[in-house]
């Protein structure tokens, strides 16, 4: 089973930008990066294609872009113009089927 290590969160202010990272362990296909906030359900943010076509929640589009490094089997995540609604814990997954998730990277928007 493909091992998926998530990276590059922080703390950043209102405003600012991360750029997360999913590492697998193998090749990877359609992919995507969730997200849960405190009392909340986990929801999908953004989604990617093997073939490079992408999606986005309404509430990240225009801010966040999805891509892959297929050499590197290797997600990212850019994130700009974050919010403190931003805050939660990042997972990359497979989509639409997730599996065995992840511990996922803290992203803390707060000035």
């Amino acid at each position: 089973q493909v091992q998926l290590v998530e990276s590059g969160g922080g703390l950043v202010q209102p405003g600012g930008s991360l750029r997360l990272s999913c590492a697998a362990s193998g090749s990877i296909f359609s992919m995507g990066w969730y997200r849960q906030a405190p009392g909340k359900q986990r929801e999908l943010v953004a989604a990617i294609g093997s073939g490079g076509n992408t999606n986005y929640a309404d509430s990240v589009k225009g801010r966040f872009t999805i891509s892959r490094d297929n050499a590197k089997n290797t997600v990212y995540l850019q994130m700009n113009s974050l919010k403190p609604e931003d805050t939660a814990v990042y997972y990359c997954n497979t989509y639409p089927l997730p599996l065995l998730w992840g511990q996922g990277t803290q992203v803390t928007v707060s000035s």
